[in-house]
């Protein structure tokens, strides 16, 4: 075994496209990571690289510019990348998914329009549905979309989005109520509207404004922000899909999508974590030899090499099962949960086997300490992907009669 989470059954080509990514990673993004997330710098020049070897197109048909390549390759191209650095795989996923409810959900004009730019990395992509008081119910939706003649007003205050500053086109979740009565079920009258946007900070058009980067503690380097909408005006013909009161279901499937992306991530960083922590445990001596002949050490080294193990099948299962035709949502439910928890910890134990150098910024275990805990919350908390996974155990197993 030269290496953890390795995927048994690939193509020729899914294992050319991976081992030109890790390559990527390895000579383009680990040297750099740690001092651009120091500098909270976006880095653009990575992200032209990825441009020049087709990631923003990985998923996008062939028809359209893309690769026409499956959610498992995708997945597994992000867990590469995140063990490089996760801002990365960030900037990487919010134009994935606007690109995949796109090509699931759009109009024909619509896919025609925006999907060979978004392979070509010419529109990136966000997409929005939290806001400042609503936290994980997204039911509670206060944004609003009002029709007026061709075009639609969109009023309401949009919170963390992810490449929302330097993205070209977001997808944002606003109630309407045109054509749903009073007392329709909330997310019956939902509504994904595209827009357009110049990248930046400030008003970027009429009615629209991204205030600034939000400062975090970790996942720096990608900009994530606010979205004021105040009187924009968008043309109706930019309603995702051309129909009101389906904007619910596009998001679920999008972020549904995204929990396997989310947990590849989980699985990136463990895989990275766990390499650090290897490497470290063999050139650290005390007591007369390396820690690594230890046993304790030994012990937290086998238990995180089995989380690493363990997240990624689980990953790799949940992106198959969606690449089937299947519902995944319980196994994109499970896989994001155990790949978050496991990530946490696998880091946690690095950071330990460091001792007092894993505290300091000149060691790269003390970005991903700071960066593993957005996956706990990102695409759902560990609460949220419970209630998924128990309400889909429960319809599996029901007691008949």
């Amino acid at each position: 075994m030269t290496r953890l989470a390795q995927t048994e059954g690939l193509t020729d080509i899914q294992q050319e496209i991976l081992s030109t990514v890790r390559d990527f990673v390895d000579k383009e993004i680990i040297p750099v990571a740690t001092e651009l997330e120091h500098r909270d710098e976006y880095p653009s020049q990575i992200v032209e690289g990825l441009k020049e070897l087709g990631v923003f197109g990985l998923m996008i048909p062939e028809e359209y510019g893309g690769l026409g390549e499956s959610l498992l390759t995708y997945a597994l191209t992000v867990e590469e990348i995140a063990r490089g650095w996760m801002s990365v795989s960030g900037i990487i996923n919010t134009h994935f998914i606007v690109a995949y409810m796109l090509k699931q959900h759009g109009t024909q004009e619509q896919k025609d329009y925006f999907l060979p730019k978004m392979a070509a990395g010419e529109i990136r992509g966000a997409f929005s549905m939290s806001e400042p008081a609503l936290g994980s119910d997204v039911s509670a939706i206060s944004s609003k979309g009002v029709r007026d003649g061709d075009e639609y007003v969109l009023n309401g205050q949009k919170m963390w989005l992810t490449n929302g500053g330097s993205s070209t086109l977001v997808a944002v979740l606003c109630r309407t109520d045109e054509g749903h009565p009073e007392g329709t079920a909330p997310h019956k009258s939902m509504t994904t509207f595209l827009v357009e946007k110049e990248a930046g900070f400030g008003e970027l058009r009429p009615g629209l404004t991204i205030p600034g980067k939000i400062d975090k503690m970790g996942y720096k380097g990608v900009d994530t922000t606010e979205l004021i909408m105040d009187g924009l005006r968008i043309p109706a013909d930019r309603v995702l899909g051309g129909e009101t009161g389906r904007g619910f279901y596009h998001m679920m499937d999008g972020v549904e999508v995204g929990r396997v992306n989310v947990a590849a991530r989980g699985c990136g960083v463990a895989q990275r974590a766990f390499e650090l922590g290897v490497s470290y445990a063999q050139q650290r001596h005390t007591f007369g030899k390396p820690i690594a002949q230890h046993q304790a050490i030994q012990f937290k080294l086998a238990e995180m090499a089995t989380k690493v193990e363990a997240a990624h099948a689980m990953m790799v299962n949940a992106a198959r099962k969606k690449d089937s035709g299947q519902r995944n949502d319980l196994e994109a439910g499970m896989a994001k949960y155990l790949a978050s928890e496991y990530c946490k910890e696998v880091v946690e134990d690095a950071f330990r086997i460091h001792g007092g150098y894993g505290f300091s910024k000149e060691y790269e275990i003390e970005r991903l300490y700071r960066e593993a805990p957005m996956l706990l919350i990102g695409e759902g908390t560990a609460e949220i992907q419970k209630m998924i996974i128990g309400r889909r155990l429960l319809e599996e197993y029901r007691i008949q009669g």
